[in-house]
């Protein structure tokens, strides 16, 4: 027993750092005096605070508007720049009420921005907390980004921060015939970088259309390395809301490409995933409209029966694997009259063949064993854009 006690003891006490992480966006001495004197623009969300030292969390945009930097314009990705809407929802462009700063949307039709806008910019600065995983779009919106930059001869700064899936590498790598916005780079679904290793290797790899002009920086996140472990000040997204359903999104989000529900329109979503049909019903949740968040849930008002993974976070935490056994057992409850899959599995899973896979009635051990040779051939490719040991 004492045995078992010390080694999760300290498999916990690796994944916590005895100093602080200290962010990019916290180290203003290595950025600012870069932006005097520059027009700038920020690509930025919720999550561009400074909290270190801060008797409150400031946003970014703030707190450069208080140093008198020029800032021109603010690039929104998906959820927005105040973080007001919710996954999939139209952005519109707009101003700023707090700051004053013209918004412009980079997410639904227009991706990219445009020479226009970036005609009254030097120099861009991106800040946006990321989760670790393929199918979260903000790499996607900086994939963009960059390749504007490069196009029209800006300077791009990244502030680096933790990747609170950073401790770990796994899922199927992407088949790039399935290229989509949740899946841009064959890499799998926990890729195991921060937003400035990722950066490093779009251009290294020429996943991203960059000159040999192209210049990027990156300031480096302090007191950091993939073990450590990074409670989130902000919410990276409106409803991935704490630690656990940021540990079980890799796992949980793949039922976004199925008929049932992750929780969206409930105060815990991915955590739990259900439907009314569900035999088992020890276990039940009602998703309802919640503006900003989940105003059309699957099931709206609808007793759903499932499952409840909130005590499965810890468990892939300290195991570092995605769980398919959710997957597995939904598939393989339902009823033969539900049409389980959609056409957006494809997409989250990189190929069809995880959903090949499943529906022949492979074990979770058998479809894992396919991963493996990309996933070795991955690991190596990323030593060389690692930035913390």
């Amino acid at each position: 027993m004492k045995t078992i006690v010390f080694f999760l003891f300290f498999n916990a006490l690796s994944l916590i750092s005895l100093a602080q992480p200290i962010c990019g966006a916290d180290q203003t001495w290595k950025y600012l005096k870069k932006l005097r004197g520059k027009r700038v623009a920020c690509m930025v969300n919720p999550t561009s605070v400074l909290t270190y030292k801060q008797e409150k969390a400031i946003h970014l945009v703030d707190y450069l508007k208080s140093q008198k930097i020029n800032i021109q314009v603010i690039f929104a990705p998906e959820h927005g720049f105040r973080g007001e809407v919710e996954a999939g929802a139209t952005i519109k462009d707009g101003i700023d009420t707090k700051s004053g700063v013209k918004v412009i949307s980079l997410y639904g039709n227009k991706k990219k921005p445009s020479k226009k806008d970036l005609d009254s910019v030097d120099v861009v600065v991106f800040d946006i907390q990321d989760v670790g995983v393929r199918f979260y779009t903000y790499l996607g919106s900086l994939h963009y980004l960059m390749e504007a930059c490069s196009d029209y001869g800006k300077k791009l700064i990244i502030l680096d921060r933790p990747n609170p899936n950073g401790h770990y590498v796994d899922g199927p790598v992407l088949d790039t015939s399935y290229k989509s916005f949740v899946g841009m780079h064959p890499v799998p679904v926990v890729h195991g970088c921060t937003v400035g290793e990722y950066a490093q290797m779009m251009v290294g790899e020429k996943w991203v259309k960059t000159s040999k002009n192209f210049k990027f920086s990156v300031v480096q996140v302090k007191n950091y390395n993939h073990q450590t472990r990074y409670p989130l000040p902000i919410p990276p997204s409106p409803n991935l809301l704490n630690e656990t359903s940021i540990y079980l999104y890799p796992s949980l989000c793949f039922f976004e490409g199925t008929s049932l529900s992750l929780g969206r329109g409930t105060p815990t979503p991915f955590q739990m995933v259900g439907a009314p049909w569900f035999p088992d019903t020890s276990f039940s949740f009602i998703p309802n409209p919640i503006k900003g968040k989940a105003e059309n849930p699957p099931f709206k008002n609808q007793k759903c029966f499932g499952r409840n993974y909130q005590t499965e976070s810890y468990k892939i935490l300290r195991e570092k694997q995605i769980r398919l056994q959710p997957l597995l057992e939904f598939y393989a409850l339902k009823p033969d009259s539900i049409s389980f899959f959609n056409s957006f599995f494809n997409q989250l899973a990189g190929s069809d063949q995880l959903r090949k896979q499943i529906e022949k009635g492979w074990s979770e051990k058998e479809i894992r064993a396919t991963w493996t040779p990309d996933l070795l051939k991955y690991l190596e490719k990323r030593k060389k854009y690692l930035l913390y040991s």
